[in-house]
């Protein structure tokens, strides 16, 4: 399942992102959380597994779908994946590629007990059709 929260820069965002976060961390879930940078370190709970995207060469929406895939290979108890802000991520900012991404990403967790929450600064109207009914 996915979930897509959606708006434009300064809305909240990261800060509902981080409550929600902290809220599965509680309970006994396997969380990641995928982040260009470090600045969510300070704000999560020790349990959840923040990395860091810029110490990886990850380049596109593909790619990260890929290490998405690879964490869920390693981690067979995985509950929830975040991934703050996906185009910061992914070093993409083409709301088609967006699109494409979730509907695979979709159709590789349909079988799977994970949730993935992706955050997207910007206009929800501005992603293709596709990308919109995850949010």
């Amino acid at each position: 399942m996915i979930k897509l929260i959606a708006g434009p820069k300064g809305t909240g965002k990261t800060a509902k992102l981080v409550d929600d976060i902290n809220a599965v961390a509680a309970t006994d879930s396997n969380v990641v959380c995928l982040e260009r940078g470090n600045r969510l370190d300070q704000l999560l709970k020790p349990t959840v597994r923040l990395v860091n995207m810029k110490e990886y060469p990850i380049e596109g929406f593909d790619q990260v779908l890929a290490f998405i895939c690879g964490i869920c290979s390693k981690d067979y108890d995985l509950t929830h994946i975040y991934v703050d802000a996906i185009c910061k991520v992914a070093n993409n900012y083409e709301p088609e590629g967006l699109g494409e991404f979730l509907v695979k990403l979709d159709a590789f967790l349909k079988d799977t007990p994970v949730v993935a929450t992706i955050l997207y600064s910007g206009d929800i109207n501005s992603l293709p059709e596709e990308a919109r009914k995850f949010a």
